[in-house]
């Protein structure tokens, strides 16, 4: 991907080049585990806003003249340094909000939490939809037109939109022709991280994927990483929800 869009005076329409930078917000505090979900008064912590920071430094030099985010507060306040630095209000749409959970408000973990519960089993019978939750393809639509209409709006530049794992990890997937159903441990959607859609005119003609608040990512939570348990755990950032 170039360090920067091309500029639209004299490019036809159809050869406009856009790029729209789809972020996963900043770690959040959540000292109980819970799965937040779209459930509001989850801020960043500490860690997220130096996580937010980042973003909108490694974005301060790009061509963006479209800023857009979640209505939840954690997209919000990632959103607001990147909107900050380049003189832009931020926008909000409510196409880029997390994925509905039916697990909101618990803790869910394999061996611990809710899935011990047997009156919630019922909800885990389908993965391929998936049954506790939103459906991908409900995911995918929603996510495409809010990406779709940043794009418009920064025609010939570029856009950020702030969003939320799952959604994110969910239209990548799509775009880049995968099955959406997978495992959640081997998403490539890191916090604060930036997939970034190449539009050549209305069709996307690359992805690329970018971590620059990798050194502050708590291991745990990189892409792959194995769950910690027991007294290992305490003390640790947990990102349910994000």
């Amino acid at each position: 991907m170039s360090e920067k869009a091309p500029h639209s005076e004299g490019v036809n329409r159809d050869e406009q080049l856009t790029v729209v930078h789809v972020v996963r917000h900043g770690e959040v505090h959540n000292p109980d585990g819970v799965l937040y979900g779209r459930r509001p008064g989850y801020h960043l912590s500490d860690l997220g806003r130096k996580m937010a920071d980042r973003v909108a430094e490694h974005l301060e030099k790009r061509d963006i003249t479209h800023v857009v985010a979640s209505p939840l507060e954690r997209a919000q306040e990632t959103a607001d340094p990147i909107a900050q630095a380049h003189g832009l209000d931020l926008a909000t749409d409510a196409r880029l909000i997390e994925a509905a959970n039916v697990f909101e408000g618990k803790t869910f973990g394999v061996g611990d939490g809710a899935l011990r519960k047997p009156d919630n089993w019922k909800h885990l019978t389908n993965p391929f939809k998936p049954s506790w939750g939103e459906p991908y393809i409900e995911q995918v639509v929603r996510m495409m037109s809010a990406i779709d209409t940043a794009r418009d709006a920064a025609r010939g530049h570029e856009a950020v939109c702030v969003s939320h794992q799952l959604p994110i990890w969910i239209l990548r997937s799509f775009v880049e022709r995968r099955r959406l159903w997978h495992d959640p441990r081997k998403r490539q959607c890191t916090l604060a991280s930036l997939t970034s859609f190449t539009y050549r005119g209305d069709r996307i003609v690359s992805v690329g994927y970018s971590e620059p608040a990798r050194d502050l990512v708590p291991v745990h939570l990189l892409a792959g990483a194995k769950p910690v348990k027991g007294k290992a755990a305490k003390g640790q950032s947990k990102a349910f929800g994000a």
